[in-house]
């Protein structure tokens, strides 16, 4: 790793890490810059297929383990379905199979022999979940099946981006179905509320939600809600989505149930889930020049303790102490005893963003304090090393989080512009960027267009009630306020 070494009273307001690029002057630049100096990742010899270095891994996991638990409080179970479909049984829902084939990676042989028919990688593994419920549900009272799996998928991008767009990429994928339509599509907005909740609790990242149009919704769903961040450089980032299927696949795969009259029912079913793009929205929200900026709940290393003049007697015996004091704590802590310079040290974990550095010398220890240095804004502070240290550091994480998601807020309140005409609405996208809340007739013809012209797409409809606005691409009465941005 190389790394640009700040001198003495410099902080990270006022100098930038020379070893990734300006994000100011090149964004997707300082996005692969980062990704690969914070040794995040790192690409294999198949275009698109990104190997997880252990750091980007540990994100993975924390995101993962919140809402593991999340999803298991909520009364969901998790499975495994196999990783290979049948052709035959993906293309028994049509406008599912239509959305997903040209990304499809298909098997034809299974060693030296073809095989009798196709098997496709899983693209998604809604026709799995299909044909098994199919086979379980017979009654009302094997109802509802909330099942949900942690899993790889493979859809063949054309173009990719570490963590945003991959050929393969880890997911969770939710499958659940229900005796009625009211209680799918409750659980169907109770999934969209986690996502959302979990991104502003665990990430620090406020969220667009909302209603996909009927261009933009998931192949085979009857609706589409989203959750959509906004990046630093004003694109959007569909960061999750939360689809009501209705009968659409109960009637492709006959699945179907007794009802309490005792008559025979198809399924409402609900699929939802979210990916490791939200490592990378996490990068370009919260990133600087000096690299990450992880938020303190999903960072793997909370503080590290760098021992100033660690050769001395006594240094690196005291930064193990408050090491162990801090780990009882619960909190995520490690010593960095390496023999790299103290500028070096400092410059690596702002690279990995780690939340919080405790510096930790002879002089320190002698007047039993610390200095403690936030990764956000570089902000020093002195600590005493007594007792309540833990619950300071805490409460300075817990503060650090808050300021993140503030700044974030911020931002994405400044970049969501109201407009009426398309004049404005290109205005803005050239000058601004971020989300363009405009009135839209509801054409698909007109989205296109828009589209074409300025290369924004719709991310979501939102709430706000129709007047007399008219569209701001066909001049028609308008029929819905929909957020449009340029987006990863």
């Amino acid at each position: 790793m190389i790394l640009y070494l700040k001198n003495e009273g410099e902080t990270m307001s006022n100098v930038k890490n020379d070893a990734i690029c300006s994000m100011d002057k090149d964004f997707a630049q300082w996005y692969t810059d980062v990704c690969r100096k914070a040794e995040l990742m790192d690409y294999s010899s198949v275009k698109g297929f990104i190997i997880y270095r252990p750091y980007g891994y540990a994100i993975w996991e924390n995101i993962q383990k919140e809402l593991d638990q999340k999803f298991k409080a909520s009364g969901h179970e998790n499975v495994y379905m196999p990783m290979l479909i049948p052709t035959s049984l993906l293309q028994k829902e049509a406008d599912h199979v239509e959305g997903f084939a040209p990304e499809c990676a298909v098997v034809t042989k299974g060693g030296l022999e073809d095989l009798e028919e196709p098997l496709v990688i899983r693209p998604t593994s809604e026709t799995l979940f299909c044909e098994h419920y199919a086979k379980i549900v017979n009654s009302y009272r094997d109802l509802p099946k909330k099942y949900n799996q942690w899993c790889s998928v493979v859809r063949w991008e054309k173009t990719t981006r570490p963590f945003l767009r991959g050929s393969e990429f880890l997911w969770q994928e939710g499958h659940t179905i229900h005796a009625t339509e009211e209680e799918a599509k409750s659980e169907t907005l109770q999934m969209l509320q986690i996502y959302k909740d979990t991104c502003k609790d665990l990430l620090a990242i406020p969220m667009v939600t909302g209603l996909k149009t009927e261009k933009e919704k998931f192949a085979g769903a009857e609706e589409t809600y989203t959750i959509e961040a906004l990046m630093h450089d004003g694109k959007a980032l569909q960061s999750g989505t939360s689809h009501y299927f209705g009968q659409g696949f109960a009637k492709a795969f006959d699945m179907k149930f007794l009802n309490k009259e005792n008559k025979q029912e198809y399924v409402y079913q609900t699929s939802w889930g979210v990916s490791t793009r939200l490592i990378g929205a996490v990068i370009m929200v919260h990133g600087d020049n000096n690299g990450l900026v992880l938020p303190p709940r999903v960072a793997p290393t909370q503080i590290v303790i760098v021992p100033i003049r660690q050769q001395q007697e006594g240094v690196l015996e005291q930064a193990y102490k408050l090491e162990k004091e801090l780990k009882e704590q619960g909190l995520r802590v490690r010593v960095d005893a390496s023999d790299k310079s103290p500028g070096w040290k400092f410059s690596e974990a702002e690279m990995r963003g780690v939340p919080l550095r405790i510096e930790l010398g002879p002089k320190d220890i002698e007047n039993k304090q610390c200095v403690v240095v936030k990764r956000n804004d570089g902000v020093k502070q002195t600590m005493s090393l007594d007792d309540a240290l833990a619950q300071k550091v805490q409460d300075l994480l817990d503060q650090m989080h808050d300021e993140m998601y503030e700044k974030a807020k911020k931002h994405l309140e400044e970049h969501m512009t109201r407009v009426n005409t398309m004049d404005e609405f290109v205005d803005v996208l050239e000058n601004k960027t971020g989300f363009v809340q405009a009135p839209w007739c509801g054409d698909t013809e007109c989205e296109l267009k828009i589209k074409e012209q300025t290369t924004a797409t719709s991310r979501c409809i939102t709430e706000e009630e129709v007047h007399d606005e008219t569209c701001i691409c066909c001049g028609k009465k308008a029929k819905k306020i929909v957020n449009f941005a340029k987006s990863y």
